[in-house]
């Protein structure tokens, strides 16, 4: 049997394994769909990923059913992961938060790969290294 139409695509990020309906009730009370079913599949979708912030698409249809797609996880929450930060620079470009070293960015680039616009490993780092700079982190050879 087919799907009905669909009717909304939506993205959410939220943290892995810790989504509940008054986090996620804003955005998707209003689609109409069981919010308990929804995060009851994306908390067992995401359980391996702890400590991370999981993006995830969830496509709606007419009668209300819908289908749930998770990404890979933020690539600010995989940089703060790798070098144990629990937050960014509150003024990034004026204040260093921490810093990261290229050993670092490249093993973030090798994880967030998959998700970006490039299959060339030097060219992903360089685009991690953009997300570094904007959260206010030094980066070292």
């Amino acid at each position: 049997m087919a799907k009905n139409k669909i009717t909304r695509v939506v993205k959410l990020q939220v943290k892995a394994g810790e989504a509940s309906p008054a986090t996620v009730g804003k955005d998707l009370g209003p689609l109409g769909i069981n919010l308990m079913d929804f995060c009851r599949r994306y908390n067992t979708a995401t359980e391996t990923q702890r400590g991370f912030v999981v993006p995830a698409e969830i496509t709606v249809y007419e009668d209300r059913s819908f289908d749930l797609v998770t990404k890979m996880p933020t690539t600010a929450s995989l940089i703060r992961k790798a070098i144990g930060l629990e937050s960014g620079s509150s003024r990034p470009g004026h204040h260093v938060a921490a810093t990261i070293t290229t050993a670092q960015l490249r093993e973030v680039a090798r994880t967030k790969l998959p998700d970006l616009n490039t299959t060339d490993l030097t060219q992903a780092t360089k685009i991690i290294a953009g997300t570094a700079r904007s959260m206010g982190l030094e980066i070292k050879d």
